[in-house]
Order: structure tokens, then sequence, then C-alpha cells
């Protein structure tokens, strides 16, 4: 009844029902929003020109090594390193731009974070109603895919891939290629405030050698400006990243996503050669009294520790080495003289790896401990793992039943006290087995011979290693030992985290933590990466910023 009585006070009061919806209908029409892109881009004689360029692989501006993309020329094309190109004033209205830009930072983003990016990103943008986004879309995937098929001489689908993204202070997007399957051009349309090459954000565009189709280094920086269009062909050379976004002050908003069209054949995927790994090095029990604290060499420790271990295949042994063998490895490690090489390619990986003939005595003699035969032992201990032919099996600990030790029998590590440890610990060379070498054991069992790889790591800002799909996943122990790292805060990075394939959820975080050694066991479904160390890891002094870092040894252990 209601209903009816609104209808009829309508009528009377405003005349006939048709003409108010005429009235609304009117009002539609005047709310409608269009967008046009450049237009000297749109002319026939340009779009020509671009394309025969594109056709070519010519530049029509070859611009500088850092270009800004508030350039006066109408369009900007480059093949090198790999196709792309820039339209600086893309949309003609700017006030359609300025209500643009008010709906999409009106909308929710969620946080973004893995081991590749960290920034904030909206929703998919191909249903929104807002009248700017729609008329931004139409523009987009109606007449400017015509003009970019006209141009890449490639029929490009109307699949709609869009979506707002914002880079604030220490966000980033690191190196990658974007294939996926269809994606043929990539876009980003930037609205951001006046920006520089200092405010960080910007487009880094990376060479690749041409054997294996892996980045090489940035070779090209495209500083981001308002209303500036950039485009690539994505193939198996687009290697690209979004440098960190170093202003506190700035947002970085962009408007991205990628035209799909017939799927192009593709090269296999590189896969790179594993670090070397090689068996223990001959060295008894007394190397592990002259470096680990005495409390991991107690038997009951140990046992403790196993346990814990087996419970939840990871543990932290804080202040591992002795106090005054820690200060020695810290004091070398920060010597100049050490030589330091950095480990690629950036899509897997970027930090600094020490050559060993370099190290001075006290890092050899470090890195050698941790490739004893007698730390096998120790970790088998620990761990419960089988790395060395002292330590028991699955079988052994079954008959042991309840009244074991951890490790068992011989292979025990243990300490009575200074006095009397000759007397109580038994030799891990004991001549009395008739052993020649762990080779003739485990081919007498028909076992495999444990084996380590390792290397002496240092980070800084920018470094970082990432999930790809090349990694290997196996069985495995991973051991790191920390140094340089005082008072490290996680908001910097540098953290080592453990995930399940297929997912971006953390099953472990390792932070850095002063002679902390981390045990962590793996499985083929897990996979790790270290967190890139942005701009925060610096440290603010009277004259500037200054560099900070840590070190550490890395190890995998493999039974």
């Amino acid at each position: 009844m209601s209903g009816r009585r609104s209808r009829d006070r309508s009528v009377v009061e405003g005349g006939s029902l048709s003409s108010l919806v005429g009235e609304a209908a009117k009002k539609r029409v005047k709310r409608e929003v269009r967008a046009d892109f450049s237009a000297p881009v749109r002319e026939q004689a340009l779009r020509e020109k671009v394309a025969a360029a594109w056709a070519c692989k010519k530049a029509l501006d070859h611009g500088s090594c850092c270009l800004v993309l508030s350039s006066p020329e109408a369009i900007v094309l480059d093949p090198v390193p790999f196709h792309h190109c820039i339209i600086p004033n893309f949309i003609q209205n700017e006030g359609f731009l300025e209500g643009l830009q008010k709906e999409l930072l009106s909308l929710d983003f969620h946080k973004k974070c893995n081991d590749l990016y960290k920034f904030k990103q909206s929703d998919d943008l191909k249903k929104r109603r807002e009248p700017h986004i729609a008329a931004l879309r139409k523009v987009l995937f109606e007449e400017f895919r015509s003009w970019l098929s006209d141009v890449v001489q490639v029929e490009l689908e109307p699949t709609i891939d869009l979506s707002c993204a914002k880079y604030e202070y220490t966000d980033t997007l690191l190196c990658h290629d974007d294939e996926l399957e269809g994606r043929r051009i990539a876009f980003i349309l930037y609205l951001v405030p006046p920006w520089d090459k200092r405010d960080g954000g910007t487009l880094d565009l990376f060479s690749t050698d041409a054997d294996n189709f892996q980045p090489l280094q940035i070779v090209k920086s495209l500083v981001p400006s308002w209303n500036s269009l950039a485009f690539f062909e994505v193939s198996p050379v687009s290697f690209h990243q979004v440098a960190e976004v170093v202003s506190k002050g700035k947002c970085r908003l962009s408007v991205s996503g990628w035209f799909h069209g017939p799927s192009v054949a593709r090269p296999a995927r590189h896969v790179e050669p594993l670090l070397p790994r090689s068996p223990h090095i001959p060295f008894d029990h007394e190397i592990l009294y002259e470096w680990i604290n005495p409390v991991y060499l107690d038997m009951d420790s140990q046992a403790q520790i196993q346990e814990e271990f087996e419970d939840r295949s990871e543990s932290l042994l804080k202040d591992f080495l002795k106090r005054e063998k820690f200060q020695l490895i810290c004091e070398a490690l920060k010597k100049e003289g050490l030589r330091w090489s950095s480990r690629g390619p950036p899509n897997k990986r970027h930090y600094e790896r020490a050559e060993e003939e370099s190290l001075p005595a006290i890092l050899k003699d470090c890195m050698e401990l941790f490739r004893s035969e007698a730390f096998f032992l120790l970790l088998s201990n620990f761990t419960g793992l089988k790395l060395h032919f002292l330590a028991p099996g699955e079988e052994e600990d079954e008959k042991e039943g309840e009244g074991g030790t951890a490790g068992g029998g011989d292979s025990s590590i243990c300490t009575q006290g200074e006095s009397s440890r000759e007397e109580t610990t038994p030799s891990l060379l004991p001549e009395e087995h008739g052993r020649s070498s762990d080779s003739e054991v485990s081919q007498e069992s028909g076992s495999s011979i444990p084996l380590c790889s390792g290397e002496l790591r240092h980070w800084k800002k920018g470094c970082y290693t990432l999930v790809h799909d090349a990694q290997t996943t196996e069985f495995a122990l991973d051991l790191l030992l920390f140094s340089g790292c005082e008072d490290w805060d996680v908001e910097c990075g540098g953290f080592t985290s453990y995930i399940a394939k297929g997912e971006d959820e953390e099953l472990l975080t390792v932070n850095p933590e002063m002679n902390c050694l981390a045990l962590v066991y793996r499985d083929r479904e897990t996979l790790k990466f270290v967190k890139y160390i942005n701009h925060r890891s610096l440290k603010e002094t009277a004259a500037g910023p200054e560099e900070t870092g840590f070190w550490d040894f890395c190890f995998v252990y493999y039974e």
C-alpha cells in the first residue's frame, strides 16, 4: 500500500511517471564518463611508424639509461633489452585522471607479501562500476587493444586482467619475467606525484644471457610519471622489477595488467647446477671441544635437543660457539682483504658469497668445523638423522627402547668435566671398528654417503633469495649460524622463511641472531627463501645513511 501511495503522490506532484523516467535517463547520460587515449598516437601515420619499428626491432627514440616518462615525444619505442614502449601523456583529459585517482584510492587494498614482492593491491577491476574505472577499462580493452593489435601484429583477446597497486616505503617487486600462459603484452599506467629516481620505484629492465635466457643486470630504469603508460612484450627475456620505494612520503599508484593472445613456444626452463656436495673431512672429537659451547656436548643436553627436534623438525641453539672463538670470527669478518662474489641470477637470488681461498685462518677453521666428521656425528645426535655410520638407524632406535641414549652407544658425545674428558668420551674415529672410510661402510650396507654443501654469505640492503621453478626439493637438514646481526630488526627483512610448496603461508621463520645455530629439517614439499633486505637496514649517521648487514655460515646436510 505504501508503494502505491508513493507513486500516486509522484504523479500528482511531479507530473507523469514517463517524464520522471526521462529525467533520470538524462541524468545518467550526464554522469557518463568517457576517456580517450593520446590523439597523436592514434594518428594513422604514427601507428604505422610504430608498427614498422616494432617489427624491425628498431628504436623510435633510444632515450637515456634512466628514462623519465615525461618525455615530450608522443611515444617512445626501444627494443633493448626487450621490446618496450612508453606513451608519456596517455589519457587526454586531465580532469578524468583526477577522478580516476580518487576512485582508485577509495578501493580496498590488500597487503601482498611473499618472497617476490611486498606492496598493496586492489581486487580485480574488471567488474568495478565506478564511472572513471569503467571508462578506463573501456578505453584500454577496446580502443587501445585494437591499436596495440595493429602495432604488435598479434590478435589480442578481449580478456581483462586489470588491478591497482600501491607501492609505499620499502615496497618492491623483484626480478621476474611475467610469463604465464596467454600473456602477450604487459602494461602499467602511472598516477604518481612528481617522482625522481632517488625515490626508488623505477621499472628496471634486465639484460639476459643468450644461451640460457637468464637475467644478468639492470641496463635501463624507467622513472614513473603522472599519466604515463609503459607496455612491453612478455617473453622468455622480459625480466624486470619494481625497485624498492625509498621515499617515506610518496605513493607509487598504478593500474596494470596484461593483454592476452595466442600462446607462443617457450624454451625449456634453465636448470642450474647444484652447489658442490662433499662427504665429511677427517677431524675427531677434539675439534668440538675447541669450538663448541660445552653445554651442547653434554649427553643429557643432546638427548633433550633430539627429543625437541624430532617433535618440531627445528631447533635454535643459542651461544653455540665458545665466546672467544665467536669473537674472533666477528672480528675477522669485518677485516679488509676478504673477497666476495655476487651470486645470482637475480630471478633466483642476490647475495655475496665468500671466496674461500681468501678467508683468514679462523674463518677457514670454522668452515672445516661444519664439514668435519665429528660435527656430522654431533648433528646426528642433535637430530636423530643418520649423518654418520655410528649414528643408529631406525631399526637400532627401536631395539634400544626407552633405555637408549641420544645417538646411542659409541655415537654419544658427552662431557663430565674437563679433567675426566678422555676417560668418559669415546673417540669418534675408533680404530677397533676396522673402518677406513664412510665410503666402504656405505657400500657394504647399501646406504648412501652423508654429504654436505656450504658457503659463507654476506647479507646487506638489496640481498634476497627467491622460491623458483627449478628449486630442488629433497630431504635435507639446513644449518645457519649468524654473525654481525646485533639488534637486527625483522622489519628490515633478511629472515629465512619456510613455506609449503604451492602456498604462501609460512611454516617457520628463522630470524638472524648472534651466535645462534639454527637447524631445520625440510622434506620434498618444503621450500625456503631469504626475505629481501630493505632500506630500513641502513643506519642513519651524520654523514648520511650507512650500509649495515650481517653474515651467516650456511650448510645443508644430506643423509
